[in-house]
């Protein structure tokens, strides 16, 4: 997947409402609290539960069938009634995320009037996203899976990249940025926020709260597009 945004100025102070809703918690080294063992109701639901407990422990690809079984208190052959192996597994966990990204992005942005403001928005949203889901996105981006043997992975994937496209050609039909082909400019907006995003999850950003983080995305997606902007237009002297 991919995205990020940018914005013509700024929009002021951050606000709750701003973005998906988010936890300091989902931004600091924790323990992972163990679910329940399944009893009855979704299977399925709880094996995809079960596995990003152990993502977020052992990472996308050190864990077995087996162990999520466990992890779900279910018996070793209940996984293959929905996974016909653990890379079937991880691509349902993928395109959870996908899904789940392209609505951070859409709520996110959908109470702004002003087409930059909505971009800029979703960029927000990219990385509120990121914090709120690590062991989501650690798997969308890191874990090795081909999205031609995972159709519904490919398309939710793709409707992810298409919402940040739609949002850049919004900002060029009302001028609120520069000319430019539209591809490129998802492509620099998304990588400019997922950037900030894959820091901020593996605690390399010298900030600890949501708030610091956000307001560092905010700073650049400012100055990138203040950058961008710049270029196409040069200050006379």
């Amino acid at each position: 997947m991919w995205l990020v945004s940018t914005s013509i100025r700024r929009c002021g102070p951050l606000m709750p409402s701003d973005v998906v809703a988010l936890t300091d918690a989902a931004v600091k080294s924790r323990g992972m609290k163990r679910r329940k063992p399944y009893h009855h109701g979704n299977l399925r639901e709880a094996l995809l539960n079960a596995a990003i407990d152990l993502i977020a422990e052992v990472g996308p690809t050190a864990f077995t069938l087996r162990e999520v079984a466990r992890q779900a208190g279910v018996s070793h052959n209940a996984p293959y009634r929905h996974f016909h192996d653990k890379d079937d597994l991880i691509a349902a966990v993928a395109t959870q995320g996908y899904r789940e990204l392209t609505d951070a992005m859409l709520q996110a942005a959908k109470q702004q009037s002003n087409a930059a403001d909505r971009l800029k928005r979703a960029g927000l949203g990219y990385v509120t996203f990121a914090l709120r889901r690590p062991e989501h996105f650690t798997v969308m981006f890191d874990a090795p899976m081909s999205k031609r043997g995972h159709p519904e992975l490919a398309e939710a994937a793709e409707r992810a990249f298409s919402t940040l496209v739609n949002f850049v050609e919004n900002c060029l039909a009302e001028g609120q940025l520069a000319s430019g082909d539209p591809l490129r400019l998802s492509l620099l907006a998304w990588s400019m926020v997922h950037g900030v995003a894959k820091l901020a999850i593996t605690g390399r950003l010298p900030y600890e709260t949501k708030a610091e983080i956000l307001e560092f995305a905010d700073f650049v997606i400012n100055e990138s597009l203040r950058v961008q902007i710049s270029s196409y237009f040069p200050v006379k002297k």
